[in-house]
């Protein structure tokens, strides 16, 4: 392969099995997988480039027609799975991605746009800049969605509020929230790539110095925390939330809102259990494919 060349491996798929099939090629090639969202099919298409071809092994391609059994196995929805491997120009790498990625406004508040759009935001619309090569999350996925009009629907201007994002991935909510006058503002991710990545968005954002970004493993905090935060967003699998729901709760104010996203719908309602049972109440949730996301609050609070 020539030098100036990269070998592009991807798998088309459904919304709902993108982060879980974009995990999977970062652990098989343990380099970060690029995500867009095709705006005409729906469907999700997952990259990895690779410097040479021999990365492209028979034990990797069987390695992945394994993990996309195990995806479906699951109960997601892989889609159509379509592997496909070519060799790209880098300069056609670096431009193929803008073809996709259009800028996402939550509400008149908040906008989400990649790098290269020049689309002016409303006044009083605050900007947050991420660019599809630092993945991890850029808005696309309706989780991720769903944990910004939260963020954007619950700041309240004419006050301090503190935000906890719990699996941080690119950094997205962290940085929302930021832009959005939330302080203070703490996030947390066990993968030091995804910190790194975050590091990098909160610098493009201008940020820095208004988050705390930090490699944590969630399992490790003490079981009991003062309840400071006014909105904690969690995407943790179902059985960490499980797990995890004290260290969650207990750091929670208790005229406070707590954003659990990208449970698959069907253990929604045991997490949904879980939490009622440790003192909270139900809000709403929304279901988009197969994950279902939710609110909850401190039983008895006024505040909805």
């Amino acid at each position: 392969m020539k030098a100036k060349s990269l070998l592009q491996i991807s798998v088309v798929t459904s919304l709902e099995a993108e982060e879980a099939l974009a995990d999977l090629l970062g652990r098989l090639f343990t380099r970060s997988a690029v995500v867009y969202i095709d705006e005409e099919t729906r469907k999700a298409v997952a990259s990895v480039y690779c410097e040479r071809t021999s990365e492209w092994s028979a034990s990797r391609q069987t390695a992945l027609r394994a993990g996309l059994r195990e995806i479906r196995a699951s109960g997601l929805d892989a889609g159509p799975a379509t592997i496909s491997a070519r060799r790209v120009a880098r300069e056609d790498w670096a431009e193929s991605w803008k073809r996709h990625f259009k800028p996402i406004a939550i509400g008149s508040r908040l906008l989400i746009k990649p790098s290269w759009i020049k689309r002016r935001p409303r006044k009083g619309q605050a900007v947050v800049v991420l660019d599809p090569g630092l993945s991890f999350g850029t808005g696309n996925h309706p989780t991720t969605a769903f944990c910004l009009r939260e963020l954007v629907e619950r700041r309240d201007p004419g006050r301090p509020q503190a935000f906890w994002d719990v699996g941080t991935g690119s950094g997205i909510l962290a940085i929302a929230a930021a832009k959005l006058g939330y302080s203070p503002v703490n996030a947390i991710d066990f993968d030091p790539e995804a910190i790194r990545v975050a590091e990098v968005n909160a610098r493009l954002n201008a940020v820095s110095k208004r988050l705390r970004l930090r490699r944590q493993d969630i399992g490790r905090l003490p079981e009991r925390g003062r309840g400071m935060y006014h909105i904690i967003c969690a995407n943790l699998i179902s059985n960490l939330l499980l797990k995890e729901r004290e260290k969650l709760v207990s750091r929670l104010r208790k005229d406070g809102a707590l954003v659990l996203a990208g449970i698959l719908k069907t253990e929604f309602a045991e997490v949904r259990r879980a939490y009622e049972k440790r003192g909270l109440r139900f809000v709403r949730s929304q279901v988009e494919g197969e994950w279902e996301s939710g609110v909850f609050t401190v039983a008895g609070s006024a505040r909805r």
